[in-house]
């Protein structure tokens, strides 16, 4: 089943827009459809193709009707070579025809023609890998990631920066700079990026900052509600955060926090009903 980019949620319209829509709707919760080896067992699942589908599309049909948005992490469909891969189109489009939003999780960064190709994979019509959005990695320059940024608004699709990352690794590169640090200088960029999307709810140029980062942005100066645009907050549940951490952390941008729970809600599988329970608990918290 291959996905043809066309059939996105709520399409015509801005990203940003349609996600600012679905998470007034269903609430401000993106559900991580990482198949590690280890959850596959744990499901029953052999790990291969086969049982990397079937955890696709369950979870999928399990977290539907709650979840603003679904991000599959592309790296695990990859290690099954050309079969994961079309079981990610098949995700992606069975994501489209459920009307909930996608993104993906691939963190591309590149240069010149090369990041063009990968904006063409992620966020082209018509594209078999196209999703709503894609993550991608701007440690070559911010403006390295333009022809994804353009290819994006022209499609009325959307990107997720990595600003603030909570692994410890991070903070040797993001927080260089002190009160100018790398990371300020990533969330300034997006702000200016979002400034084409000023008559929407939310621009369609949002940010990875992990919702596990502590006192991270206040220590960096870094004004998040300016932006704009999403935050995607990866750390809900297994990681740690709770929703009373990430209020407390993200502060005036909570509104705009789209918060990520993965393992959390997926140990709860495979029985379709007590995902959706976990799911449903994990917005609860919110």
């Amino acid at each position: 089943m291959k996905h043809d980019g066309g059939a996105r949620p709520g399409a015509p319209g801005t990203f940003g827009s349609r996600l600012a829509g679905a998470m007034a709707a269903r609430g401000p919760l993106c559900v991580g459809i990482d198949p590690h080896p280890g959850l596959l067992a744990a499901w029953g699942l052999d790990d291969s193709v086969q049982g990397l589908r079937s955890f696709s599309l369950a979870v999928l049909e399990a977290v539907a009707p709650l979840a603003a948005a679904v991000k599959p992490q592309v790296a695990l469909y990859e290690r099954h070579g050309s079969a994961g891969l079309a079981v990610l189109e098949e995700l992606l489009a069975a994501s489209s025809q459920a009307g909930v939003l996608s993104i993906a999780d691939a963190k591309r960064g590149d240069i010149g023609s090369t990041m063009a190709g990968y904006a063409d994979a992620w966020l082209r019509d018509g594209s078999a890998l196209a999703a709503d959005s894609v993550t991608l990695s701007p440690y070559l320059g911010f403006e390295s990631l333009r022809p994804a940024l353009d290819l994006a608004a022209d499609n009325g699709r959307g990107v997720f920066v990595l600003a603030l990352t909570s692994n410890p690794e991070g903070a040797s590169v993001q927080h260089v700079g002190g009160a100018e640090s790398v990371a300020k200088h990533i969330v300034q960029a997006a702000a200016v990026e979002n400034q084409r999307y000023a008559g929407q709810a939310l621009g369609s140029v949002g940010l990875v900052v992990g919702a596990t980062v502590g006192t991270a942005l206040s220590d960096l100066g870094i004004d998040l509600a300016a932006v704009h645009g999403p935050i995607l907050a990866p750390g809900l549940g297994a990681q740690g955060a709770t929703g009373a951490d990430m209020r407390e952390t993200f502060g005036a941008a909570y509104p705009a926090v789209l918060a990520t729970s993965s393992r959390g809600i997926l140990a709860a599988g495979p029985d379709i009903a007590a995902l959706r329970a976990a799911t449903a608990e994990t917005l609860s918290g919110l």
